[in-house]
């Protein structure tokens, strides 16, 4: 009786293992999923519509360095960053400033740690799409922010000083998050700004 147990308990010991191994994330707060993806990566793929000759009314993407830390190196959620207009996104936004940027697990290489291929819905990914707003130099708490980018970022400065960079914020207006089977969840903005990391 004990010998037929043992094996049938194994396998449930391993199917259990495997499912809690699954994702990256256990969490149903999938805004909490949104803001952690945000903030322990670097950088974000971002997608806008391209103004150049060869691929008009294409959509282009680009990698993207971004901070969304304050001055305190706390999350706000707020996502920055630095764009010229001697490049594609430079470009394209000045044109048409709706972009998606796109935050994966795998960023960090959490998921082929755990066998997990990216393109699987356990290898936790955040899509936020919104509009640039280029930051006014003048307004209160700017210096801060481009304090914080360079501190998270310190090639940024040679960017600033030499290819007239200048820093923007993305004005979220919409997020999903797929970071399990059965579809994306589609997170309010509120939401996402709520958590606290």
């Amino acid at each position: 009786m004990i010998s037929k147990i043992l094996p049938v308990a194994l396998l449930l010991a391993l199917y259990l293992n495997a499912v809690s191994a699954a994702s990256t994330y256990k969490e149903k707060d999938h805004a909490l999923v949104a803001r952690r993806l945000v903030h322990q990566t670097n950088w974000a793929a971002i997608s806008t519509i391209s103004t150049h000759r060869k691929l008009k009314d294409y959509p282009m993407v680009q990698i993207l360095s971004i901070n969304d830390n304050d001055a305190q190196k706390k999350s706000t959620g707020r996502i920055q960053f630095l764009l010229t207009n001697l490049d594609f996104t430079g470009k394209d936004v000045k044109q048409n400033n709706k972009v998606s940027l796109l935050f994966n697990d795998e960023q960090l290489l959490h998921c082929s740690e755990q066998n997990l291929d990216p393109m699987e819905p356990t290898c936790a990914r955040t899509i936020i799409s919104g509009e640039v707003k280029k930051m006014d130099e003048s307004q209160k708490g700017y210096q801060e922010a481009l304090a914080s980018f360079v501190e998270r970022h310190p090639a940024a400065q040679k960017w600033l000083d030499k290819h007239n960079f200048y820093l923007c914020e993305l004005e979220i207006t919409n997020i999903f998050v797929l970071d399990f089977y059965g579809g994306a969840h589609n997170i309010k903005p509120e939401d996402y700004y709520k958590v606290t990391l």
